[in-house]
């Protein structure tokens, strides 16, 4: 049997196609408009807590966030940045399984704390690698360096786990588990 099932490499395509097309339309704006990268984060951890959560499978957030790079590639050749999220996916992932998919998503209150931990500490690299290696001085010094972006990734962190967290249990209040 494939280590990988048909529903979960739809799964793994819709969640990457949703993160990488909102990031390559929607998030240039916001972050125009506002000059922040929550939008970026909110997305991407919502997809990546979702994706996971319904594959519960070693390699998933990284697929989904490999896919989502391309997307983003294709759609704006010029984002390099996104490669920061495409790190910020596999370690989303390493963390996952370290903390064992049943103790995130089967546990409700452990569940929570764990994946606000795995989203915090992924979107913190992100901001590190982006903050590091691809804004301008101008820009980064206006949030106070790299260590300002990096909370400032954190906080669209967190927020992406709250709508992840929040869509999981709905879904599964719904009906919607892992078979």
């Amino acid at each position: 049997m494939a280590y990988l099932s048909i529903r979960d490499i739809v799964a793994i395509a819709l969640f990457a196609a949703l993160w990488g097309i909102l990031n390559a339309t929607v998030a240039p704006v916001i972050f125009t408009t506002f000059g922040i990268p929550v939008f970026c984060d909110m997305i991407g951890f919502m997809s990546l807590i979702l994706a996971v959560w319904w594959v519960r499978k070693l390699g998933t957030a990284s697929a989904v966030g490999f896919v989502a790079t391309v997307l983003n590639f294709v759609l704006r050749p010029g984002a390099v940045h996104f490669l920061g999220f495409t790190a910020a996916s596999v370690v989303f992932d390493l963390l996952t399984f370290v903390f064992r998919y049943e103790n995130c998503f089967s546990k409700k209150l452990v569940g929570a704390i764990l994946l606000a931990i795995v989203s915090t500490v992924s979107a913190a690299v992100a901001g590190f690698i982006i903050g590091t290696f691809f804004m301008a001085a101008p820009q980064l010094a206006k949030w106070g360096g790299v260590v300002g972006w990096v909370i400032l990734h954190m906080a669209g962190g967190i927020v992406g786990w709250l709508l992840g967290v929040v869509l999981t249990l709905s879904l599964e209040a719904r009906g919607m588990r892992k078979k």
